[in-house]
């Protein structure tokens, strides 16, 4: 018996991928025909809770498995009516990109290889566009909460040395302290717990009524840490806050980190591509300053999972805080262990998968300008909801729209403020078991918000008019929690 694991009949199986594929396209080409999102049976759940596959079994037997168990039942996320949470919707390149980048299947954390050249090639077009020099660095993650993370500990190289990476973090000259706004996402206090710092060591700041960071209020934070013996290192400012899409005010937060020697990191993952619209991008002014800017692809970029970045300013810097030579990563001046530097001496990892290729197609095949206008399509389309909102005696808008998220509530007469945010939980819950559309729910102010995320490059004027009408149908059938009707 061989133990080779390629097909034993090439034409077979080159038939058998051709009707996968296909597939996949009718799938991609028809998304709108099905519901957004529905939930697995349960019967369906014990059909996967298997054991350990032993024997084999023919492919188109383990492909019938998926087309009936697991491909009816995805997140939704590739739907025009998704606006759950921040997700983009992909391409049909970008998942062929996918197949391509598997087939090669490279690693892609060093070596003279293309996989490496396309991965620069990616970073330097994202660093010309945030205005960084030759002299950064860059490298591609699983996403934002990873760049964060990496950000965070770059950071702390700086101001203690590389020797922390042996000496680890001592209180010596005081513990160190980060500061970031009550809106900015959860993985970087993540970042502080990992990295040793701990989450009591990020000073969570209050927002503005635009959600934004008080520079003032980080700047007196800053001198009160400093009067008890700490030591300020880093300032993350926001390009698009997860809940509502607010951009702090990024060039103030700029002077204050350089005036006070921080570091200055920026959250990007939701806002910084708007950076490719002529029209949006002023209202990141500030941005090109950062030290270190994390950002997602597969938002508003529109890149398949998973992929996202992380730009440094300063790349030996960045190098120092991760690189490493055993002898069996010994570099050579020629051959397949050359052409310096190493991706791992930029991140946690060694064996990295070929991300650059679905960013290389999806960048190269719709240009800048086409990004760019799809992002400016979907700021457009958060306004008109909003005034839609607005005009509606049965909503509430609950926050300023700063990019592309809404956030509202229905108001139902006779609920307390208790009871109304029950009611509007369950609203959300019903629209996602309608199959109808996908919102999610979020907290502003002392108020619980239906929250609407618009990142699709399907999404159209019309699906924004039938999801308010479909909220508004579920609540006429919808109770609260007390009497729940869903």
């Amino acid at each position: 018996m061989s133990n080779v694991l390629d097909p034993k009949d090439w034409s077979a199986f080159r038939a058998f991928s051709h009707a996968a594929l296909d597939d996949a396209l009718d799938y991609l080409e028809g998304i709108r025909d099905r519901p957004v999102w529905r939930e697995m049976p349960d019967d369906v759940q014990a059909r996967l809770n298997e054991p350990l596959p032993v024997d084999p079994m023919p492919v188109e037997a383990v492909y019938r498995t998926f087309v009936e168990s697991i491909f009816p039942y995805a997140s939704g996320n590739l739907h025009p009516r998704f606006f759950g949470w921040v997700q983009g919707a992909g391409t049909p390149t970008g998942a062929l990109a996918d197949l391509l980048a598997s087939t090669m299947n490279p690693n892609v954390g060093g070596r003279n290889h293309g996989a490496v050249f396309v991965e620069r090639a990616v970073l330097r077009w994202f660093c010309e566009l945030f205005g960084f020099s030759e002299r950064a660095s860059g490298v591609l993650t699983v996403g934002a909460s990873a760049a964060n993370l990496i950000a965070v500990l770059v950071a702390r190289t700086r101001v203690l040395g590389v020797q922390v990476r042996e000496q680890g973090i001592t209180r010596e000259g005081g513990r160190l302290i980060g500061y970031a706004s009550s809106a900015t996402h959860s993985c970087v206090r993540r970042a502080f717990e990992v990295s040793g710092l701990g989450s009591g060591s990020l000073r969570v700041l209050p927002t503005d009524s635009f959600h934004r960071v008080d520079p003032a209020a980080v700047a007196r934070a800053i001198a009160d840490d400093r009067a008890a013996g700490n030591r300020p290192f880093i300032l993350v400012g926001n390009a698009g806050t997860v809940d509502v899409g607010a951009i702090d005010p990024l060039d103030e937060l700029a002077n204050l980190a350089q005036r006070e020697g921080l570091w200055y990191h920026v959250d990007g993952a939701l806002g910084a591509p708007a950076m490719l619209s002529a029209s949006l991008a002023p209202r990141l002014r500030g941005i090109e300053r950062a030290d270190s800017i994390a950002f997602d692809f597969h938002k508003w970029l529109q890149v398949p999972y998973d992929a996202g970045a992380l730009l440094v300013r300063d790349a030996e810097l960045h190098r120092e805080t991760f690189a490493s030579s055993p002898s069996y990563l010994t570099r050579m001046p020629r051959g397949l262990a050359s052409a310096q530097p190493w991706f791992t001496d930029f991140t946690i990892d060694l064996s990295r998968g070929f991300r650059a290729l679905k960013i290389w197609f999806t960048m190269k095949e719709y240009g800048a300008s086409g990004i760019g206008a799809a992002i400016e399509a979907n700021v457009r389309q958060a306004r008109q909801l909003g005034d839609l909102i607005d005009a509606d005696p049965d909503f509430e808008l609950l926050a300023p729209i700063g990019l592309n998220i809404v956030c509202f509530r229905y108001r139902r007469a006779g609920l307390d403020e208790e009871e109304l945010d029950r009611f509007n939980d369950e609203l959300v819950i019903a629209l996602q078991e309608s199959g109808e559309a996908v919102a999610s729910s979020t907290t502003v102010g002392m108020h619980r918000a239906i929250r609407i995320c618009i990142i699709k490059h399907r999404t159209t004027d019309a699906d924004l008019v039938y999801t308010l009408e479909t909220i508004k149908k579920l609540a006429h059938h919808t109770g609260t929690s007390k009497n729940p009707a869903v």
